[in-house]
């Protein structure tokens, strides 16, 4: 065993999109002591349904639960092992879920889809984070609440997302509603697996406030629920209410039986669940008002506290305690960031490139990455549209399609790049300015996430915003948000708060914004802007063009993705 356990450890597991990651941490400072990393067996599924090959429609992605276990069952024992630490000395464990990421389960947590009898229905699977299909019911959700002035609409900045329980929900009630009678829980996979660690459902309070629309101590009326559909009317009291829990506390102890799965002592603290976004705030030190955590990775989500509510336009949600206790909490985010250089990458990289990165040893987009730093700014003549999956804020639109404007017969794949990386940073200075100009100044900005390591892109994020960025220096930053919780479940600490100043981790002002490039930056997002209200905002805009809408449908109507 290890010398350098000297005290109670922890167990943080962050659960992504495509794998889950473990870390072990001692309790007193937030020493990372050992990690390990398991890839879904089934991934993202958007293709085709495991249990029978059928073809899913545009714009699904489905999750088999079954993945989510083996997480437990092998990244947990392997992080512990890593550690080098006693299983003995573990105090406590907490978990982090993307979302909104949702398990249609019966009464007792069985999720459908483990079912022989619905595991050839798709709406029996988990409903990923970024499946869209539901937008055609955000669409009435919408609708309908900003008919009847329903007082929580505005909470969401004025919309909902497709991505949510509500949207999902209506969805399955509609296109296969025998399921959706089968269906006793509609459950957060937060929650889920919460569930399956403690044997006690509990809702955690953040998904609830930003994802399932409860405000206020209460979820959206049985009469407005009726009024989308009067099969819809139960839909909280039946299939989605449940005892909510703050975050930090505990939901139970560990079972016998996640025990055995994960080699951790039975009846340890089991945190209540909460996203990974969210958690990750304490891990970076951002427990103040107008600290705002981009976390980047294949989307970003930005959350940041405040000592004021207020209606920020496009916004995911404001929720009372939905990151610290005692502050409303802000969400907003992109759809799309290192999925849209991944795609890029992919898709659009002559084979001249990829074997000159291959000849020196590094990825093709590090060696893109270097061909753009050489780069003035504007040097390329683009602009383009972060809206490869859409647009999450300010606009709350999954509709929209990505834009790469001012293309030639001179134009180079780094341009392009440089170009899409410029793209996603001015999304985030939109955000930034949609908070500020509500009345909920940003006063700085912490960046988590794997993107981190690509430091071209934290430089032009500097430049773009104008503000100095400050780094987490945990490169697992939703896991050691989720430890710094444990801590807190398990009693070594009192509250977020202490736990956050003895345990986070972050570097101040670590990339700050060039001048002469920031102005030259002003003249970009200018153009950025007038193309985001032009395309995003065709249906208000006078001179706006709905083509992307257009598009969408004439490929749907064609058989496209």
């Amino acid at each position: 065993m290890s010398d350098h356990n000297d005290g109670p450890v922890v167990v943080g597991v962050d659960f992504g999109t495509l794998s889950g990651r473990a870390v072990v941490v001692r309790a007193s400072d937030g020493a990372e002591l050992g990690s390990a990393v398991h890839d879904f067996r089934h991934g993202v599924v958007d293709s085709t349904l495991p249990a029978t090959g059928e073809a899913l429609p545009p714009d699904w992605a489905l999750q088999v639960p079954a993945d989510y276990i083996d997480v437990l069952k092998t990244a947990v024992p392997e992080a512990v092992a890593a550690a080098g630490v006693d299983p003995g000395s573990v105090v406590g464990v907490a978990t982090d879920f993307t979302a909104c990421t949702m398990v249609p389960t019966l009464a007792d947590g069985t999720p459908l889809c483990d079912l022989p009898e619905y595991a050839g229905r798709k709406h029996a699977y988990v409903k990923l984070w970024k499946h869209h299909a539901a937008q055609p019911h955000a669409d009435r959700i919408n609708q309908l609440a900003a008919d009847r002035n329903e007082t929580w609409l505005p909470r969401y900045g004025g919309l909902i997302s497709s991505e949510w329980e509500f949207a999902k929900g209506l969805q399955i009630l509609e296109e296969d509603p025998e399921l959706y009678a089968a269906m006793d829980r509609w459950v957060e996979a937060a929650d889920w697996i919460v569930w399956r660690l403690s044997g006690t459902y509990v809702r955690n309070a953040c998904t609830a406030g930003y994802k399932a629309l409860r405000q206020d101590g209460e979820y959206p009326s049985r009469d407005y629920l009726a009024a989308l559909n009067p099969d819809f009317a139960g839909f909280v009291t039946d299939k989605v209410e449940q005892p909510i829990g703050e975050l930090g506390s505990r939901a139970a102890g560990l079972t016998a039986e996640a025990a055995a799965w994960t080699g951790l002592p039975e009846g340890i603290a089991v945190a209540v669940g909460n996203v990974d976004a969210h958690v990750t705030a304490p891990a970076a030190r951002a427990v103040d008002p107008g600290q705002m955590v981009a976390i980047m990775g294949t989307s970003t989500c930005h959350v940041m506290s405040s000592d004021v509510v207020r209606d920020v336009p496009g916004m995911c949600g404001v929720v009372d305690g939905g990151i610290v206790p005692g502050l409303w909490g802000y969400e907003a985010g992109q759809s799309g960031v290192g999925d849209i250089f991944g795609w890029f990458a992919d898709t659009s990289v002559p084979a001249a490139y990829t074997d000159e990165a291959a000849r020196r040893g590094v990825s093709i987009h590090e060696y893109l990455t270097e061909l753009a730093a050489e780069q003035e700014v504007g040097q390329h003549g683009l602009v383009a549209l972060d809206w490869h999956n859409g647009n999450r804020s300010v606009l709350v639109d999954h509709q929209l399609s990505g834009v790469i404007v001012g293309q030639t017969l001179a134009t180079r794949p780094e341009d392009t790049y440089r170009a899409l990386i410029e793209a996603t940073a001015f999304g985030t200075r939109r955000i930034i300015e949609a908070f500020t100009g509500a009345g909920v100044p940003v006063t700085e900005l912490i960046v988590a996430g794997g993107l981190l390591k690509n430091r071209l892109l934290m430089q032009i994020y500097a430049d773009v915003t104008g503000m100095a960025l400050s780094t987490i220096t945990s490169e697992q930053g939703p896991a050691l948000g989720s430890a710094l919780h444990a801590a807190v479940a398990a009693g070594a600490y009192p509250d977020i708060h202490t736990a956050a100043a003895a345990m986070g981790r972050v570097e101040r002002a670590v990339y700050v914004p060039d001048p002469d490039r920031s102005k030259a930056y002003d003249a970009l997002y200018a153009e950025y802007l007038a193309l985001h209200d032009h395309f995003g905002r065709a249906r208000t805009t006078p001179d706006g063009n709905d083509v992307m809408h257009r598009l969408r449908r004439i490929s749907h109507a064609a058989g496209g993705a």
